[in-house]
C-alpha cells in the first residue's frame, strides 16, 4: 500500500449515473487485476474504495456510480484536480489458475475489474469469454471495450431490452475452465450454485479503513474469518461460507 497524489486527466459520463474517471500519477503499487484504490474527498472522514479497471504506466481508469453525495461530489470534479489516493489495496485474480478458457462475470459496477483482468489474460495467450449483466439496455457500458481487446462478449439484461434476457447466469456456457466474477452478493451466490468449475469471486463491501486495520469487512470463510479489503477481495471459490 502507498499514498499517492493523483491528478484527474478524465472525468466522463458512460451512461446517466455511471462515470469513468482516469488520474495519472504514481501507480506502482498497482500489481495485479481486481485490486483497488481508495480515495479521499475533502469532507468526508471515510475514503471511497473503487475497482481499478484500466492500467498503464501512469494512469489508472476508475468506473463509479453516482449513489450518495461522496460520489456524487466525484462526478463534478474537473480535470486538473487531485486525489489523495491509497493505492496497491486487495489481493487482485491470481490468473495462474484460470485455464486455457476463462469465463468472466460482471455485474453492473462489478464489470470494471473484468476489464483489466481480460486484458492480463488475453495478453497471456487464453481465449477470455466475458458476460455483462446489466438491468437495461441503458445502463450498458463498455462492450465495445472488451471486443476491442479481443474478448467475446455477451450482454445480459434483466429486462430483455438488449442481449440475452436474464441475468449472467443465463449466459453460462459449458465450455469454460475457471470463472472469475464480480457483482452484488446476489449474483456472486447465484453463479456460485450455476458454475461446474473452480473459480474467483470477488465481493463488494462497506470498508471502513480499506487496508485490514478496522476489520469492519470481516467476513467468514471456510479457514476462518477474512478481512475483504487485504485479504480479499477476492475470494477462491472452495473457502466461501454463505451466510443465510
Amino acid at each position: 500500500m502507498k499514498q499517492v497524489i493523483l491528478t484527474i486527466t478524465e472525468n466522463i459520463h458512460l451512461t446517466e449515473n455511471v462515470m469513468k474517471m482516469r488520474l495519472s500519477g504514481d501507480l506502482g503499487e498497482i500489481k495485479n487485476p481486481g485490486e483497488f484504490i481508495n480515495l479521499k474527498l475533502d469532507g468526508y472522514y471515510l475514503r471511497r474504495p473503487i475497482s481499478v479497471c484500466d492500467l498503464t504506466d501512469n494512469e489508472v481508469t476508475i468506473i463509479y456510480k453516482v449513489v450518495g453525495h461522496g460520489t456524487e461530489k466525484m462526478s463534478e470534479m474537473k480535470v486538473g484536480e487531485t486525489l489523495d489516493t491509497l493505492v496497491g489495496l486487495g489481493n487482485g485474480y491470481d490468473t495462474s489458475l484460470t485455464g486455457d478458457r476463462p469465463l468472466l462475470l460482471g455485474g453492473g459496477v462489478g464489470v470494471p475489474p473484468m476489464f483489466l483482468l481480460a486484458k492480463k489474460l488475453i495478453g497471456e495467450g487464453k481465449k477470455v469469454s466475458v458476460v455483462l449483466g446489466f438491468n437495461t439496455k441503458a445502463e450498458v457500458f463498455y462492450e465495445e471495450e472488451f471486443k476491442a481487446i479481443g474478448a467475446d462478449v455477451t450482454v445480459t439484461t434483466a429486462d430483455g431490452s438488449y442481449g440475452v434476457k436474464g441475468f449472467v447466469t443465463n449466459a453460462l456456457t459449458e465450455n469454460y475452465t475457471h470463472i472469475c466474477t464480480c457483482g452484488p452478493e446476489p449474483m456472486l451466490k447465484a453463479v456460485y450454485k450455476a458454475c461446474k468449475t473452480s473459480g474467483q469471486f470477488s465481493f463488494e463491501e462497506r470498508m471502513g479503513c480499506g487496508f485490514g486495520a478496522c476489520m469492519g469487512c470481516s467476513c467468514k470463510t471456510i479457514t476462518g474469518y477474512k478481512r475483504i479489503c487485504k485479504d480479499g477481495p477476492v475470494m477462491k471459490k472452495e473457502e466461501i461460507l454463505w451466510e443465510d
